[in-house]
């Protein structure tokens, strides 16, 4: 054979190799064989979820429902809450199983947290909620020394202690040692359970201080540290499951314990138009370029990135932009991805933050500090 006819035939092979190569592949895939793998599995088991008498909240727990979740939600408004429970009955995904209940209570106080957690368990025949997903929360953007000062504690009381107090709440039920629990409690958490999840929603706010988010963005900052805080702690107790002798074994919780957090940016809420309101030009004109969604769109997105296992869920490519730009000692939800398109963010800020800079500047030069509207 010459030379170049075995160069030919060779090439010919390969590509009919990768050619029938594709095409088992696309076989197998259509099978399911590649079904990327459910990291937040809710069919048959107990979700609470806060704030979800309106806003995102609210279409979050719908789309758990349909999704074969029992449902528990927290607010302060009980007639709202009603009316969502209603909801998830006529939409849920197996209504003759499915379980809903609401609870009313203030979570910026720590003795609710604690009750809310006794009750879900006492509700849920004895065992602790499976996921625990913290949405309450509101904003109140301002110039900083415009609020009160009660202001300031309010927002954090509103957006981290809601989720600070009930994340120790939870985690104390949790983590207790297997050796501490009844048999009844050991009974009730299965033979191999499910890691249990607690999650909390940040904002895209965290990730950059904007003018005007003073008194907002720090409360969200705070709850991405503890995310991280968190996450590093609960090492020790997943991995002292996976103890070389029994002694450490019974220092261990029942079920591993995963922490995630959620970055939302813009949602078309009940609460923007008073946001709107109460933001200063600046603010608006600083994030101008923000994409907003429906609380539907927050919803579905979010838990599509928790589906697919991410640490830090976004749910618009600006956010994620932002969060990969940001995430110094935190994990990646992919080290290729996350390392290039961090890369690409950081380059970017090159140019976007002093432009950022120069517009708050150039409008106090402009308008002082007025909060009327631009140019007027």
């Amino acid at each position: 054979m010459a030379s170049g006819d075995w160069k030919e035939t060779a090439f010919l092979a390969g590509a009919v190799l990768i050619f029938l190569t594709f095409d088992v592949t696309l076989v197998l895939f259509a099978m399911g064989w590649f079904k990327p793998k459910n990291h937040f599995p809710v069919d048959g088991r107990t979700v609470l979820v806060t704030g979800a008498s309106q806003g995102m909240g609210r279409a979050a727990v719908k789309l758990l429902a349909q999704k074969g979740a029992n449902v528990v939600i927290v607010s302060r408004n009980a007639s709202k809450m009603e009316a969502v429970v209603e909801e998830m009955k006529r939409t849920a995904m197996k209504p003759q199983i499915q379980r809903f209940h609401y609870i009313s209570a203030d979570l910026a106080k720590n003795e609710e947290s604690i009750r809310v957690v006794e009750e879900v368990t006492q509700w849920n025949n004895g065992e602790p909620p499976d996921i625990v997903w913290t949405i309450a929360g509101a904003a109140h953007p301002s110039l900083f020394i415009d609020v009160d000062a009660e202001v300031l504690r309010e927002q954090m009381d509103t957006n981290y202690w809601t989720a600070a107090y009930l994340g120790h709440a939870i985690l104390r039920s949790w983590l207790k040692p297997f050796s501490k629990l009844s048999e009844s409690e050991r009974k009730a958490a299965g033979n191999a359970p499910i890691p249990r999840q607690f999650i909390m929603t940040s904002s895209v706010a965290a990730f950059a201080g904007l003018a005007g988010y003073a008194p907002y963005a720090p409360t969200k900052a705070a709850m991405r540290c503890l995310a991280d805080c968190l996450r590093s702690e609960l090492n020790l107790y997943n991995g002292a499951r996976r103890g070389t002798n029994s002694s450490v074994v019974a220092t261990a919780p029942v079920a591993d314990v995963k922490i995630r957090c959620v970055f939302p940016g813009c949602i078309l809420s009940p609460g923007f138009e008073n946001e709107s309101r109460l933001k200063h030009p600046i603010t608006k004109i600083l994030e101008d370029a923000d994409i907003q969604q429906t609380e539907e769109e927050a919803a579905k997105a979010s838990i599509k990135e928790l589906e697919g296992g991410a640490y830090f869920a976004t749910t618009q490519i600006i956010g994620s932009a932002m969060r990969a730009g940001s995430l110094q000692g935190s994990p990646r939800n992919s080290l290729i991805v996350d390392t290039l398109f961090g890369w690409l963010a950081n380059l970017l800020w090159l140019f976007i933050a002093p432009d950022m800079e120069r517009k708050a500047w150039k409008y106090g030069k402009t308008h002082g500090v007025t909060k009327g509207e631009p140019g007027k």
